[in-house]
């Protein structure tokens, strides 16, 4: 998802999304340590969708205040 997409959405479905960013950072890490994990970018990928997002956020509420 790219930052324009994210800032077109509510700051509801952004939490949405960064629960399910977490729980596939979670499934990349168990493949990981199992060695299953083909790709290990999706994991520092996550994470900077997950960061980004909670500045969106963050940028969201000061907006509104």
């Amino acid at each position: 998802m790219k930052l324009s997409e994210m800032r077109e959405k509510t700051a509801d479905e952004l939490q949405n999304a960064i629960v399910d960013w977490k729980r596939q950072l979670l499934e990349a890490r168990i493949q990981l340590a199992s060695n299953k994990l083909e790709n290990t970018s999706t994991i520092s990928k996550t994470k900077r969708l997950i960061a980004q997002a909670r500045t969106i956020i963050t940028e969201k509420g000061k907006e509104n205040a």
